[in-house]
């Protein structure tokens, strides 16, 4: 298994911030994704600028708290978890994530490939908000 965690505080809103990020439905801030579809209320998919498909499956949804889900694709399997902290105007957002590969040679990059997504993330994330 390889591990990621990432830790920030933003200067914006609990509100805003939950609701920019349980938006799945709109990625146009997301520089990493072509596209997103909704499967469900509980399943989506994001497809990389690189064609790969991701499913995810929305394990826990608790709303300006906690936010966790399954991972899939051709290439990893794993676990996010996301917990949002309230202090005034501002949020801190903790986000984790744990995933197994599918393919042996790729071990090796799986925590910097996670490390590397979760920064991207960040960056695109605070850019949106402004903050």
């Amino acid at each position: 298994m390889a591990y990621s965690y990432i830790k920030a505080t933003i200067p914006c809103n609990i509100d805003i911030v939950w609701n920019t990020v349980t938006k799945f439905s709109d990625y146009s801030w997301r520089s990493d994704l072509s596209k997103v579809l909704i499967i469900s209320e509980t399943k989506f998919e994001e497809y990389s600028k690189e064609g790969i498909k991701t499913e995810f499956t929305i394990t826990r949804f608790e709303p300006n708290s906690r936010l966790e889900f399954d991972i899939e694709n051709k290439n990893i399997k794993g676990h996010f978890t996301g917990v949002f902290y309230e202090h005034g105007e501002k949020t801190t957002i903790d986000f984790s994530e744990e995933i197994s590969v599918k393919k042996f040679y790729m071990k090796p990059f799986a925590s910097s490939y996670l490390r590397k997504q979760q920064l991207i993330y960040f960056k695109d994330l605070k850019k949106k908000l402004g903050c």
